[in-house]
């Protein structure tokens, strides 16, 4: 089977199935294994470079306004991989290539492809979300003992936090302006001994105010913005404590949202244990310094 995978999650769930050798395209931001970037690219951003997080901000509004594309599908190389299953998404218009826009696409082009479209709202349908792309490649088997592992790590992680005090805690998806977390995000302050104050579970990351922000009395702010990695959330971290936006008496962590938070892949369950590293260190959950560092 040749896949073509245009998530980055998705790109995961496949190389964690064992298919790794069959994914012959992905995207620019497909980085993880690091296998994935020896494949073709087939997406790319249509962003301008080097821009700020408001300038980002803007520039998603006006060109979702305007109804054009913040992807751009590489036709040229969709043809020459003549792929058998191509992996998208319509959960987030800003995440990746719609579903709409791969369909044309293959039409154009005439590849007689299958299209799958993965679209998790809460924890529990990211790790489904293994099993339906396990049904689509013929690896049900492994899915069945990936998503089983998945599944009793949670189940530890809640035995272990079981009786604890849980913190009010704010996840920021973006901070220029502030995002609350959607989705499958609050999930993981729950899964690991946090009461989410902003976000909605399974619900879409929302724009918030500072003022809302500072209302909602987060104990500890988790800034893990998308696409910034942990060295750019630290930066970010930073100038908000610096510029005194964030609640003055919340603990403040910066955290890679691309590795454990942001992507509905297999390594969510790692961002729900890193999480409870950090609201309840007694519990002996050592911080990982590679995925988070705390600014204040």
């Amino acid at each position: 089977m040749r896949i073509v995978s245009l998530l980055p999650s998705a790109t995961e769930i496949v190389f964690a199935l064992g298919l790794g050798d069959q994914v012959v395209g992905v995207t620019f931001e497909c980085d993880y294994p690091p296998a994935a970037r020896t494949s073709r690219i087939v997406s790319n951003t249509a962003m301008p470079e080097g821009l700020t997080p408001a300038e980002i901000d803007r520039v998603v509004k006006e060109r979702m306004a305007a109804g054009e594309d913040l992807y751009r599908l590489e036709r040229d190389a969709l043809a020459d991989l003549a792929p058998d299953l191509v992996v998208t998404q319509d959960l987030c218009q800003v995440c990746a290539v719609a579903t709409s826009s791969v369909d044309e696409a293959l039409d154009v082009l005439g590849i007689d492809a299958d299209v799958l479209t993965l679209d998790p709202a809460r924890l529990d349908d990211v790790i489904d979300s293994i099993a339906t792309v396990a049904a689509a490649t013929g690896t049900e088997h492994t899915a069945i003992e990936l998503c089983a592992s998945l599944r009793r790590r949670l189940d530890d992680l809640a035995q272990r936090l079981e009786g604890v005090v849980r913190p009010r805690v704010a996840v920021l998806e973006w901070t220029a302006p502030p995002f609350a977390s959607g989705h499958w995000v609050p999930d993981l302050v729950t899964a690991a001994g946090g009461d989410e104050v902003l976000g909605v579970p399974g619900g879409r990351s929302v724009e918030v105010t500072w003022g809302e922000l500072a209302t909602a009395a987060p104990e500890i702010v988790i800034v893990a913005p998308c696409g910034y990695r942990l060295d750019g959330a630290t930066e970010l971290a930073e100038a908000m404590v610096a510029e005194g936006t964030l609640p003055g008496d919340a603990a403040v962590w910066a955290v890679d949202a691309d590795a454990f938070v942001v992507r509905p892949g297999p390594r969510v369950v790692d961002g729900a244990e890193m999480f409870a590293s950090l609201f309840h260190p007694d519990r002996g959950l050592p911080v990982d310094s590679a995925r988070a560092r705390r600014i204040r």
